[in-house]
């Protein structure tokens, strides 16, 4: 392995960062015009540098290390030991039809996650409402710690569901807690490696959660609320409830202390609600959700079906504007951030830029052990009139089509190193290369000596297996690919043998998730099949 990386990486840390380490958080006085880090004063780690993108993943001692020192630094990872580090935290799932007599318009679904931070800070989820039709996809990107994205990833597709049950349902629903019987089944999770779910807690998120579900009793309506509306009021009610837990009185101290973390973190989130032909796509942040397209002249083409929350978005920078005095245009933006610290301008949690100041430290002098939690206390400067952040989505419809293949969501670690177009045009080639292998397979008599032979002499030039999971193929290109697009092995182990302390300097947790569409029956749809 070549020590030119590793110098490089070394050197360009040592020459740009300068770090002040206190207690459990590591801030930098180094700030980058490019700099990518979500959080500028709340992070615990150095910024992003977006021109060295790299890898990183908790890994066993013997390949992760923390010392920046040369002596102790090596690069030594096989590539079998590679495909380990990034096959890790794959999942993969067919799905299956609910009735069979109506066939699902998702094939199959595969995801994969890859981190930075430590603990990593995504979260992601799948799973189908068993009291309404329709499979969810979320992809939640936490920043300031990993307590946001966790319980919005727990919570955030409970409310959606209950919001879109029948009355009678809800009715059903409500009689059972008043006489203490069993709920009504509402998620069936499809579980990726590494899942959690804070037990502790579960008492008080169904309390809230039936709080919700009781308001739209009293709506009286019939079939529910439309999927756009549930996609609207369930970002905002959990967003809200996630505010209101932490200035409850709350006894447990657990449980206190899980939601100030909670509440005090931050995480953007883009989920897809597909039923039938439709698509649903609500984003609240800069994680990004695109749709593979491939016409009858069989050329292929990328559809985004979200925007990116920044201040890139003039839409966004324009609202954000108009809800706020112009005495402070100036302000609300600066260095390409809100208020000068978050580059997404729409989140759950981070109520510190939500709550006024007043609210802040009386939540906050309640004998929290701040330090300890991790919570930073930090007003930005120009803090006039919260909230600044909000969690309503942005909600995209598309009626699926045919030539709708397959649908990518990811979080913004993967769309910081590749463009739309280039990840499209790395799940078509996986694509390609899966069919061409079951040709092979087909026209190929079963030969073992033959195929050992191929095995060995793949080996030997050094060329890896590839890849049977799309979102492994989108991370191993993001950290590994050069400026010219091109897959460089040297670079690709020399950033996934970065250590702990150095990862996130030069990139972001990356988690994708791939959907395959079933172009038959969505064209037994059109044809009334």
């Amino acid at each position: 392995m070549s020590s030119t990386v590793s110098y490089w990486i070394l050197n360009s840390t040592r020459n740009s960062i300068a770090t002040l380490q206190g207690g459990r958080r590591l801030y930098s006085r180094y700030v980058s015009n490019r700099n990518k880090l979500k959080w500028r004063l709340f992070s615990r780690v150095p910024p992003t540098l977006n021109s060295s993108p790299c890898g990183g993943f908790t890994l066993c001692k013997a390949y992760r290390h923390t010392s920046t020192e040369e002596d102790d630094f090596h690069l030594q990872l096989s590539p079998e030991q590679i495909n380990e580090v990034l096959r890790a935290g794959e999942s993969a799932h067919k799905i299956l039809d609910l009735e069979s007599r109506v066939p699902n318009s998702v094939l199959r679904f595969e995801s994969n996650q890859l981190a930075a931070n430590s603990p990593v800070e995504d979260r992601r989820g799948v799973a189908s409402c068993l009291q309404t039709n329709g499979l969810m996809f979320g992809i939640f990107d936490g920043h300031g710690g990993h307590a946001c994205a966790q319980a919005v990833s727990e919570r955030l597709f409970y409310y959606v569901a209950v919001s879109l049950m029948s009355h009678q349902t809800l009715e059903h629903m409500e009689g059972a807690m008043e006489s203490m019987k069993p709920l009504l089944p509402i998620l069936h999770w499809l579980k990726h490696p590494g899942d959690s779910i804070y037990k502790d807690v579960t008492s008080v998120h169904l309390d809230h959660l039936r709080v919700y579900w009781q308001e739209l009793l009293d709506l009286h309506t019939e079939m529910g609320l439309s999927i756009e509306e549930a996609l609207m009021y369930s970002f905002q009610r959990l967003d809200s409830d996630i505010s209101l837990e932490i200035q409850a009185p709350l006894e447990d101290e657990v449980t206190r202390n899980l939601s100030l973390q909670v509440a005090f973190s931050g995480a953007t989130a883009c989920m897809a609600h597909v039923d039938g032909i439709h698509l649903h796509v609500a984003n609240a942040g800069d994680c990004r959700a695109i749709l593979g397209v491939q016409e009858d002249n069989g050329m292929w083409s990328c559809l985004p079906l979200t925007r990116d929350h920044n201040a890139w978005n003039q839409a966004e920078l324009s609202r954000l504007k108009r809800e706020h005095p112009e005495s402070e245009d100036r302000t609300i933006i600066m260095e390409d951030r809100l208020l000068g610290v978050l580059i997404p301008c729409r989140a759950f949690g981070d109520v510190q830029l939500k709550w006024s100041k007043e609210l802040q430290r009386s939540v906050l002098e309640r004998g929290f052990n701040t330090e300890a939690l991790n919570i930073y206390q930090f007003t930005p400067p120009h803090y006039y009139t919260p909230p600044y952040l909000t969690a309503e989505p942005e909600v995209t419809y598309h009626r699926l089509r045919p030539q709708d293949k397959f649908l990518v969501l990811a979080s913004d670690g993967l769309w910081d190193m590749l463009s739309n177009e280039d990840v499209v045009r790395l799940v078509v080639g996986h694509l390609t290369e899966a069919d061409q292998h079951k040709t092979d397979l087909a026209q190929r008599p079963t030969n073992l000596g033959l195929m050992q032979s191929l095995l060995l002499q793949r080996k030997a030039s050094g060329l890896h297996e590839a890849d049977q999971n799309a979102a492994t193929r989108l991370i191993r290109h993001a950290i590994g690919n050069n400026e010219y697009g091109e897959m460089e092995a040297e670079r690709l182990a020399a950033m996934l043998t970065l250590p702990e302390d150095l990862a996130r300097m030069y990139r972001d947790d990356i988690t994708v998730t791939v959907v395959y569409f079933n172009s038959e029956s969505i064209g037994a749809y059109y044809k009334g099949g």
